[in-house]
């Protein structure tokens, strides 16, 4: 192994181990209170802004762009998957939030976990392999994935003040997709850079499989980390129950369990 191999190892393990240390309420990359305090009386720029922030610390999004541009060589591939999953995305975040159709949005990351999962399995073609079939229709699949992420992206901006007037609400919806998707170009240019730069180096032949490999893995800790919050979340309002609150739920489990354990003796 080169060099220039061990170094990407290195490098690679570290960013997997990185991602498995970040705190979960990280990886929620939910609209905080202050954001919501800021959104009070701000403008449509800060609405752009907080919807490209949301985009650029949105891992679950992120990971399955990562897995969507993994193979794509071609500047009119990537331009028309990348634009059917957009579209997708546009579509259920401007209309979802207009006609406020929300659900519980620690269900639907889970289903966004789903897709992330669902990337990493068709790319090592899992389909092929164990299933005995053919891949789905790819844009097909990713145009649906798309309005999937976007409803994902609505429950978020629906915590937001977005007004009274029809109008006002419109433009708060259309700022911060417009932020969204300059985040998501900010994300797709150094994903492509750095996987063209990639695929022209043996190791890239060597750790494609484990990459999507790890796309999967990923997609698992993020789809169980969902239902955990899913499971203990008390207030559907709040974004992420207090750390405080999910100890003592725990400890009622604990208090539950033994108390049981003590009628089952008698």
């Amino acid at each position: 192994m080169s060099t220039l191999d061990m170094r990407f190892l290195t490098t690679y393990k570290f960013l997997i181990i990185l991602f498995l240390l970040i705190p979960i309420s990280a990886l929620a990359h939910g609209i905080s209170d202050e954001d919501k305090l800021r959104m009070l009386s701000g403008g449509y720029l800060q609405y752009i802004g907080l919807g490209a922030t949301h985009m650029l610390t949105g891992y679950d999004h992120l990971l399955f762009l990562f897995g969507v541009v993994f193979f794509l060589t071609s500047f009119k591939d990537i331009a028309k998957f990348v634009t059917a999953f957009t579209v997708g995305h546009c579509i259920t975040l401007i209309f979802a939030t207009f006609y406020q159709i929300t659900w519980n949005y620690f269900l639907i990351d889970a289903i966004i976990a789903l897709s992330v999962i669902y990337k990493g399995f068709d790319n090592n073609g899992g389909f092929q392999k164990y299933l005995d079939m053919k891949s789905p229709n790819l844009l097909g699949a990713i145009f649906l994935f798309g309005l999937l992420h976007g409803f994902g992206l609505s429950t978020r901006l629906q915590q937001l003040p977005l007004g009274d007037d029809s109008t006002g609400i419109l433009l708060r919806i259309l700022s911060f997709n417009l932020g969204v998707e300059i985040g998501q170009i900010v994300a797709l240019v150094v994903m492509v850079s750095v996987l063209s730069l990639w695929r022209h180096k043996p190791s890239f032949k060597r750790f494609s499989f484990a990459s999507n490999q790890s796309l999967i893995y990923a997609g698992v800790i993020l789809l169980f980390m969902q239902l955990h919050g899913y499971q203990h979340d008390s207030d559907p309002d709040s974004f992420r129950f207090p750390i405080q609150e999910h100890k003592h739920a725990h400890e009622d489990l604990e208090v539950e369990q033994s108390i049981d354990t003590g009628r089952e003796s008698l």
